[in-house]
């Protein structure tokens, strides 16, 4: 059986930031990767600054899904740029979408590992 079909990543990440930002949280794109093919690290926010990130991935059956990269516990600002300043230098094609969340969670629909 094959994977669904993909969304182009710079239409997946208009959709993602549109629908973040519906009910009025803060949601925008912090860098464009690669516009067909490039993962995305999105950056969930509190209003202290701490922030954990979450990345794109794939169940075992081929199903979209984001995992917490960063780890469970919510990293500060300089911390948080420091983990994306590694990701990028290891893939260049990364997007970074960062979006206002007091809980961690994401406000799109998400499966989450």
């Amino acid at each position: 059986m094959s994977a669904p079909p993909r969304l182009k990543t710079d239409i997946l990440a208009r959709a993602l930031v549109r629908e973040s930002a519906r009910d009025g949280r803060s949601a925008m794109v912090l860098r464009k990767g690669d516009a067909t093919a490039g993962g995305i690290l999105v950056v969930l926010v509190n209003r202290a600054g701490e922030g954990i990130v979450l990345s794109q991935t794939r169940t075992p059956e081929g199903d979209p899904a984001w995992i917490r990269t960063s780890g469970l516990a919510p990293l500060t600002t300089q911390d948080m740029q420091a983990f994306l300043d590694r990701q990028v230098k290891y893939d260049p094609d990364l997007w970074v979408l960062e979006i206002e969340s007091d809980d961690f969670s994401p406000p799109f629909q998400a499966m989450l590992l």
